[in-house]
């Protein structure tokens, strides 16, 4: 038997589909360390956990290796630390090192986690990306500003999901965002370019270092443009053609950028545009599986479980490629109002009528639900085709379609 534990501070709907497909892996006692109760987990995914322990922080890497400590002597030595929260791959890192726990390690983990120390590695292997610049005050924020030139993205270094992060287009925009967050020797800001261009992502499986397989995606519109504009409801597009000579380039510059990085076992998500004179820039890069229904995306077009997929290759380094069959995307239902909750939501009818037979999984928003605080909104449809254009007008149809309003 192997035993792994699964870092899951909270049990939020997403982890817990990974904690699951971990529990599920044959031959695997699967401990679990939260700051949530096991009482509230899922009557059958608690009886598939051999062991938990509730710490008082989930991020704290003290707190987690004594919580892993104790699980060990439950169910014997563990092998493997598991956990997919972006905020949680440096702490883990450390817990691997002070426990002789195989996997990632520190100074990798840094390197995904810390973006202005991100670029520094790319742009040193010769990856394109954005010029930035880390400041620790203002005179410095303003001299960078300068020397890139606007418009610019303001952004805390170790962020996640787009938190914090501004676009803005002067100096006074850019002494607006130094006012709400200011930048300092404990907690500097990060600027960089504003690149201007389609914006894709690429997730990657990499086996000890070498990248084995991959996937392509396309946001409509971009993730800025959507944490900008609250109304927006957006989109992400998988074609079914991830092999089309026109991704060459990406794959090539993918792969320089994930060794430089020392990515080894995992799925990572990478974060990449194309400008308008067909140059790449890579934004940043996650060691970790993508967010907003990522993944689930990526089990409609290869007809699997990727969550499953998922699990055994950091558990087992076992991979094998699916067939990718289909095209899928997600619409993403935002609220329009200045309401806390939803109200009604228009055009599901029509919706249905027009699209439902590309309808494969689906959570719509409910009156009464309280407004989400993710740029994911409050809720979603996903589709599939076997022909990527029916996926791509389906999608843009559907947020033509379908209004979320809150009150």
């Amino acid at each position: 038997m192997t035993s792994v534990v699964f870092v899951a501070p909270f049990f939020l709907e997403a982890t817990l589909r990974f904690v699951r497909a971990a529990a599920g892996l044959p031959g695997v006692r699967l401990g679990l360390v939260s700051q949530d109760p096991a009482s509230v987990l899922p009557p059958d995914l608690r009886e598939s956990v051999a062991a938990h322990e509730r710490i008082a922080d989930g991020l704290d890497p003290r707190q987690i290796a004594d919580a892993v400590r104790a699980i060990s002597g439950r169910i014997g030595r563990v092998t493997r630390l598991l956990g997919t929260l972006e905020q949680l791959q440096v702490g883990l890192a450390q817990v691997r090192e002070a426990l002789d726990i195989e996997g990632m390690g520190v100074e990798a983990a840094r390197n995904f986690r810390d973006k202005s120390r991100m670029k520094d590695v790319l742009r040193a292997a010769g990856v394109p990306c954005a010029r930035h610049g880390l400041v620790g005050s203002v005179p410095d924020a303003e001299r960078v500003a300068a020397e890139i030139g606007y418009p610019l993205v303001v952004k805390p270094p170790a962020g996640a999901g787009g938190r914090d992060t501004y676009r803005v287009d002067g100096p006074s925009a850019l002494g607006e965002a130094l006012r709400v967050a200011p930048p300092g020797p404990e907690r500097p800001t990060l600027i960089e370019e504003y690149v201007v261009g389609d914006e894709h992502s690429f997730d990657a499986v990499s086996i000890r270092g070498r990248p084995v397989w991959h996937s392509l995606s396309h946001y409509l519109p971009a993730p800025l443009t959507v944490l900008e504009n609250p109304w927006i409801q957006w989109c992400v597009l998988i074609p079914r053609e991830i092999d089309d000579p026109r991704y060459d380039d990406i794959r090539a510059v993918a792969a320089r950028a994930l060794d430089a990085l020392g990515m080894g076992t995992g799925l990572s998500h990478m974060e990449w545009f194309r400008r308008r004179d067909g140059s790449l820039a890579v934004s940043e890069v996650g060691a970790r599986p993508p967010g907003a229904q990522f993944t689930s995306l990526i089990s409609w077009a290869h007809d699997t479980d990727f969550y499953r997929v998922w699990a055994r290759l950091v558990v087992h380094d076992a991979f094998d490629a699916p067939p990718r069959a289909f095209a899928a995307g997600a619409a993403y239902l935002r609220g329009q109002g200045s309401g806390r909750a939803v109200r009604a939501v228009h055009g599901l009818d029509r919706a249905q009528h027009e699209l439902g037979g590309l309808v494969v999984e689906v959570r719509l928003p409910r009156p009464g639900q309280e407004r989400s605080g993710s740029y994911e909104g409050e809720g979603f449809v996903i589709l599939r085709h076997p022909d990527t254009e029916v996926v791509r007008r389906g999608l843009l149809r559907l947020v033509e379609l379908i209004r979320v309003e809150l009150g």
